[in-house]
């Protein structure tokens, strides 16, 4: 399954700073280092473990994972089933991912390491950890999910804007030069279609039949999924395009010429003053941008 792009926010609790690592839909994970620093902020590692010391925990975690990660070990999670509760019964999170294969909760490296968990989990971390503190987590983190479909509703009128810069000039000149009287309506869309996939394919080096093999998983086209540089670039390229069919360039010119001024512009628009100032605005919304 291709993964989807992740970006990193923070939501705000009660003057407590949580980092939340999503994916721009549900699939949202919460930290539960940040979230232990609320009760114990010299030793939040500890508070996470003493959690998954609890039989009630395990059994919590062991149904997540059955209801959503089919690869998920039944044998090995009967073992920390049986096992927890008692005196001597010690779990760490790296522990219970790499034992039973778990998706629920991740562990991360670096800068912004630390136990992470799907919000599911999260909130159940929280409320171990204070029904209060949990209140105030899920109030800020609807705040995070009305800023980022504002970032989305942003994000679609620019992608709509840009692909239709020159989408009337790109389409007529394939209609007045390359569209003979002659056609079926399916050699036309298939024409129409070819064109397209050109420009796909000096942008991105792929068509669109290839991207949706590479992403059964993900709606929309290759298009949907382009950054802005690419789209500003798309929106030139079929400028570019209309002016070559025009001239009467054959479509191995084209897409030669395309590719190369594909590369061009998105060389240029990588240290593009103004476009960075668009992606700074988009990644403030989300909370990037502190």
């Amino acid at each position: 399954m291709p993964k989807k792009k992740e970006y990193k926010a923070t939501i705000h609790a009660n003057g407590a700073d949580i980092s939340v690592v999503s994916k721009g839909n549900e699939d949202d994970y919460i930290s539960l280092t940040d979230i232990a620093k609320h009760k114990n902020p010299d030793a939040p590692a500890d508070i996470v473990k003493n959690w998954l010391r609890s039989r009630s925990t395990i059994e919590f975690l062991g149904l997540w994972e059955q209801m959503n990660n089919p690869d998920f070990k039944l044998v090995e999670f009967d073992q920390f089933k049986n096992e927890s509760g008692s005196n001597a019964f010690v779990l760490s999170p790296q522990k219970w991912i790499s034992v039973t294969n778990a998706i629920g909760i991740i562990s991360k490296s670096g800068r912004y390491g630390g136990t992470y968990a799907h919000k599911d989990i999260a909130f159940e971390f929280a409320s171990w950890v204070s029904p209060e503190f949990k209140l105030y987590i899920i109030k800020d983190y609807q705040r995070l999910k009305q800023d980022e479909n504002s970032k989305l509703s942003l994000e679609w009128n620019v992608n709509r804007v840009l692909s239709k810069v020159n989408y009337k000039i790109h389409t007529d000149a394939i209609k007045e030069n390359l569209i003979s009287n002659d056609l079926t309506n399916k050699q036309i869309g298939c024409t129409y279609a070819n064109e397209a996939d050109m420009l796909n394919m000096a942008l991105f080096g792929k068509i669109a039949k290839q991207w949706r093999d590479e992403n059964p998983d993900s709606k929309g086209n290759i298009r949907d999924y382009a950054t802005i540089e690419q789209l500003i670039v798309m929106a030139n390229l079929e400028n570019m395009n209309a002016n070559f069919i025009e001239k009467g360039l054959d479509e191995k010119q084209r897409l030669i010429e395309l590719n190369k001024i594909a590369r061009t512009q998105l060389k240029s628009l990588l240290d593009n003053k103004s476009v960075k100032k668009l992606e700074d605005l988009n990644r403030k919304q989300l909370g990037e941008g502190k």
